[in-house]
């Protein structure tokens, strides 16, 4: 169990989180300058918070109450950065073992034998870092800290440098090497909401040095805690509200000229927004029975590779769709004038500033 309370102040930014994680991968997310790095910094005892406490299955790393600072060296954390910080001048072999350096031989042998078996870098014991792929690298820089027996792993956008090919294969081999052999806490750090949701069981989202949300990942997506984290994490499609009712199991928005159907609990507090993903978004060409079915003008299009981004004004607001290349829409607005946009009352979610 990892348990952070702290507080750095540097120039005109403070961070300031409180979190715990027990188990899995915890992604934190948020944007350039936010303090994700920062936190796992602290946590490793690379950077001194000026107040709180940081603890790992109840031993204390760091504490200004009891004036405990254990150095970054005795903390058994392991920490993966982006560019897999390998000694240039060592062998895979040799990077691997220098962590256990203070062990007798044999040990040292058996440890790194393993544990280049688990990460799957047989028969690169001798090669340089530079005559290995981006892939080994971080594995060997895995290995390197996993060979060290860590209490909890950190990880600084470890894939942050490579292309989308590579990117994808990194990923998977090292979040296997992780969920096959280590069981244990880890902090995996990333801008990425898609990269997050893929690889974590939790996600954080900090937002000016602040922890704003800590939640199973679904529930973050499916409510985000305020507006900044609707956009954090891909929301597109974000409008102020004002309620006009509200039952229990449906709630009346006006929005913009739109009067609005929803499911959902609304938030017991003023400024109040609506949200709906741009995927959830159907485009009709013609007004169905139905609920939330409104007509539309297409303002832009604009073609992705696997989808297609169609930006339509409706009742004073621009909505935000995305369209699968597969999908029988696509045939609808090139062939119409008149459209309608539909929205699910069950994929809208409710937020505030």
């Amino acid at each position: 169990m990892l348990e952070v309370n702290a507080t750095k102040i540097l120039g005109d930014f403070t961070l300031n989180v409180n979190f715990t994680h027990e188990r899995g991968i915890l992604s934190i997310i948020g944007s350039s300058g936010c303090g994700k790095s920062m936190t796992l910094k602290c946590i490793a005892g690379l950077i001194t918070p000026d107040s709180g406490t940081i603890t790992i299955n109840d031993k204390t790393l760091y504490s200004t109450d009891s004036k405990i600072n254990i150095p970054a060296r005795l903390r058994k954390i392991g920490f993966v950065f982006q560019n897999s910080a390998l000694f240039p001048h060592m062998s895979v072999y040799k990077n691997i073992e220098y962590g256990i350096s203070d062990k007798p031989r044999k040990i040292r042998e058996q440890a790194v034998k393993d544990i280049i078996e688990r990460t799957h870098l047989n028969g690169l014991g001798k090669r340089f870092p530079h005559q290995l792929s981006g892939g080994q690298q971080q594995r060997c820089a895995l290995a390197r800290t996993l060979v060290t027996e860590p209490e909890i792993l950190l990880l600084d956008e470890p894939f942050s440098a490579a292309d989308g090919h590579t990117k994808h294969i990194l990923e998977s081999e090292l979040i296997t090497i992780i969920k096959h052999n280590f069981h244990k806490p880890v902090l995996l750090v990333t801008h990425n909401i898609e990269e997050a949701y893929r690889l974590s069981d939790r996600i954080m989202i900090i937002e000016n040095g602040r922890c704003v949300q800590t939640a199973a990942k679904d529930k973050v997506i499916d409510h985000p805690a305020s507006v900044n984290a609707a956009r954090i994490t891909g929301c597109k499609n974000i409008f102020p509200a004002d309620i006009i009712s509200s039952s229990g199991k449906e709630t009346i928005i006006k929005c913009g000229e739109m009067t609005i159907s929803a499911a959902g609990i609304v938030p017991d507090k003023d400024n109040i927004f609506i949200g709906i993903r741009a995927h959830y978004i159907n485009i009709l060409s013609e007004q169905t029975s139905g609920i939330n079915i409104f007509p539309c003008k297409i303002i832009e299009v604009t073609e992705g590779i696997f989808s297609t981004t169609v930006i339509t004004e409706c009742g004073g607001n621009l909505f935000r769709a995305e369209i699968s290349k597969t999908s029988e829409a696509l045939k609808v607005f090139r062939k119409n004038k008149k459209l309608f946009i539909q929205i699910p009352p069950e994929k809208i979610f409710f937020t505030t500033e």
